[in-house]
C-alpha cells in the first residue's frame, strides 16, 4: 500500500509527496518529518518546491507552548483590520491552520537554509517535550524553554493541526500529521507546496513525474483519509478517538 510506503519513507527521514485532492487546493506538497530537517532539506524544498515552507504541530503541543491559531490571536486583538480582512471566502471552505512565525534565537536573519533548518529541528525537539508534558510543572518548564530558545516574528511559519485531524479538516497539515503518527515519528512535519514554471501550482502529473525521477513516494490525500477512517471510525465516532492524537 502507498500509505505504508509513505510512512516508511518518513520514518527513514525521506521526503514524501502528498497531493490533497482536485476538489480542494489541487496541490502537491513535499513533506518531511521535522526531526530530520537539515540545511540541504530546506534547500531542496525551496528549489524543488518553491512554495511556503511551514512546520506543523499537534493542538495539544501548541496549547503547552501557549500558541493559538493566528486568526484567533487577531480576533483577541480587536484591531479594526481583523473585521475588514476576515477570511470568510477561502475557496475550499476550510479555516486556516496558520499560527505565529518563529526564529530560533541562535539564528541571524532566520531565512538562510542553515537558519531555518536550525529553527525547525529545534522546534521539533520542543514539540516532543510538549507532547510528553502531562502535569502542570512539566508544561510550565517546556513553555519557559520555548521562550528561552525562540522569538517571534520569524521566518518559519507554524501550523496547528485540527484536534481530530482528518475528521475535522483535510488539509496538508492534517494529512501529513496523520502520516507522521503512522510512521511513529515526532508528530511534526515540514511541508512546502510544489510550484510550476507557469506561475501556477505544479500539476499532479508533473508532481508524479518528479516523484518517479527522484524515486520518492507519491500519495493522494484520499488514500490517507481512507486509512484514517478505517482505523479511527467515522467523523461521529472520532471524538472518542481524539486522545489517540494528544
Amino acid at each position: 500500500m502507498s500509505i505504508e510506503k509513505a510512512a516508511e519513507a518518513l520514518r527513514k527521514g525521506k521526503p514524501v509527496l502528498i497531493f490533497d485532492s482536485a476538489t480542494r487546493e489541487g496541490e502537491t506538497d513535499i513533506v518531511m518529518g521535522s526531526e530530520f530537517i537539515t540545511p540541504s532539506s530546506i534547500r531542496m524544498m525551496r528549489k524543488d518546491g518553491g512554495g511556503l515552507i511551514c512546520v506543523t504541530m499537534p493542538g495539544s503541543a501548541a496549547s503547552v507552548l501557549g500558541l493559538d491559531y493566528l486568526l484567533k490571536i487577531y480576533e483577541r486583538s480587536k484591531m479594526p483590520f481583523v473585521k475588514n480582512l476576515y477570511p470568510n471566502d477561502i475557496p475550499y471552505g476550510e479555516k486556516s491552520a496558520f499560527s505565529i512565525t518563529i526564529n530560533h534565537r541562535k539564528t541571524f536573519t532566520g531565512i538562510p537554509d542553515v537558519d531555518r533548518a536550525l529553527t525547525i529541528s529545534e522546534f521539533s525537539k520542543i514539540l516532543g517535550k510538549a507532547i510528553l508534558s502531562k502535569d502542570a510543572r512539566s508544561k510550565a518548564s517546556t513553555n519557559r524553554a520555548f521562550g528561552r530558545n525562540f522569538r517571534t516574528p520569524g521566518h518559519v511559519f507554524t501550523l496547528i493541526a485540527s484536534e481530530n485531524l482528518l475528521a475535522s479538516r483535510k488539509g496538508h497539515t492534517e494529512l501529513s500529521m496523520y502520516l507522521a503518527y503512522r510512521a511513529g515519528i515526532t508528530p511534526s512535519t515540514t511541508i512546502v507546496e510544489m510550484l510550476g514554471d507557469d506561475g501556477h501550482s505544479l500539476s499532479k502529473k508533473q508532481a508524479m513525474l518528479y516523484a518517479k525521477k527522484k524515486d520518492l513516494v507519491f500519495i493522494e490525500g484520499r488514500e490517507i483519509i481512507e486509512d484514517f477512517f478505517s482505523r479511527h471510525g467515522t467523523a461521529k465516532q472520532q471524538h472518542n478517538h481524539a486522545r489517540s492524537f494528544r
